[in-house]
């Protein structure tokens, strides 16, 4: 437990009694395709070394003197409560080393872990100003999950790719070649912002704050005038709502972000807060940090697909039961190509006709309409 002993030389003095997890490896709370991604990287040789060479060709050293020299570092003298949950955050997470937090002007909410060597946590005033003691605790929980993942290093590639793509933009197709890169960056980027939403969990042990602090994120300060049930509908409304034509606007819209729109990541918090890996890990169960070298590979990248195929059955967006029927081959598939985009809404599909081209129900019916069975392919948990 987390219960304001001694740690490190540094006294902690959290808001409650929290659940430790000693030893935890970032694989327990990682998504599945962030996790694939890590633990192959991990088993490259010479991948360390690799990027280390590569920091010289970064600006991380300008980074940290300029958060240094222009922003404020959080300590035992300056924002003390800032400091005690980012030592408590590391202490639950068993993170050994507590790595250095900044508070930088900024009136746009927002918070980073960035770096190659040694991760450094970056959060803006907008911020502080805007989330209570309970949901600050899940963002810096949040941060230091990325840091014990080693996204920082992802993140600051990230950054330095972007900033070239733009200096290159006059080299005919060079400016496509890195976007490309970025585009692939961002998408693992994505994935990697919902396992730290998880890590943010683990520490603040509070589902109610996570929620409260994604919607102010969304929302801002006004919380007497939020619901989160209602934020929450509002996600669900996101994924099903429409058809083909706004699938590929959903796609088109989240390409340039690094992370999930704030709906999607409070719903997605929700849902593993519900599953059997998060009771396992608050239980005790989970993969400890000196396993990690012996991870597989091929088993990571096995539960990756897996993760993406419960993904697009469960899902209610209709380019994903587009991509569930044509796996399941469903019977009414032609007849929603012949039907247009109209015909890849997020409603049930039509019944299919008997063999004799009877039984089949007109448009005035309700979707599986009396005496036919409903062909769509089953759901987890159904």
């Amino acid at each position: 437990m987390s219960d304001g002993h001694q740690h490190n030389g540094h006294e902690k003095v959290p808001g409650r009694q929290r659940r430790r997890f000693p030893g935890i490896s970032s694989r327990a709370y990682e998504h599945p395709a962030d996790r694939s991604a890590l633990v192959a990287l991990r088993k490259l040789s010479g991948f360390d070394t690799v990027f280390k060479a590569l920091s010289g060709l970064l600006p991380e050293r300008s980074l940290r003197l300029l958060f240094l020299s222009d922003s404020v570092r959080v300590s035992d003298r300056q924002f003390a409560h800032l400091n005690d949950m980012l030592r408590d955050a590391c202490y639950i997470l068993d993170l050994e080393k507590v790595p250095p937090m900044y508070v930088n002007q900024d009136p746009n909410p927002n918070a980073m872990c960035i770096g190659l060597d040694e991760p450094i946590i970056v959060v803006t005033t907008g911020l502080v100003e805007l989330l209570d003691e309970e949901e600050m605790r899940a963002v810096i929980g949040h941060e230091v999950g990325h840091a014990l993942s080693g996204h920082s290093v992802y993140r600051t590639i990230l950054l330095f790719l972007t900033s070239l793509a733009v200096r290159v933009a006059w080299i005919p197709l060079g400016n496509v070649a890195i976007m490309a890169v970025v585009t692939a960056l961002r998408e693992w980027f994505r994935k990697s912002e919902l396992s730290a939403d998880r890590a943010g969990l683990l520490v603040g042990q509070d589902l109610q704050a996570s929620m409260r602090g994604l919607m102010k994120i969304a929302g801002g300060n006004h919380l007497h005038e939020m619901n989160v049930d209602a934020f929450l509908e509002q996600a669900d409304e996101y994924e099903a709502g429409g058809d083909l034509r706004d699938s590929v606007l959903k796609i088109l819209n989240v390409l340039p972000r690094s992370h999930p729109f704030a709906t999607v990541r409070a719903a997605e918090l929700k849902k593993w807060e519900a599953s059997r890996d998060h009771q396992r890990i608050m239980d005790g169960h989970y993969p400890r940090r000196e396993e990690d070298k012996d991870a597989s590979v091929r088993d990571s990248f096995r539960e990756s697909a897996a993760g993406y195929a419960t993904h697009v059955r469960s899902s209610k967006d209709p380019l994903m039961k587009l991509v569930s029927d044509i796996a399941g081959g469903a019977g009414d598939l032609g007849d929603r190509v012949r039907r247009g985009f109209g015909g890849f809404t997020s409603s049930a599909p039509r019944p299919p006709r008997s063999a004799d081209g009877t039984g089949g129900t007109d448009d005035s019916e309700g979707p599986g309409g009396p005496g036919t069975p409903d062909d769509r392919p089953p759901r987890d948990g159904a």
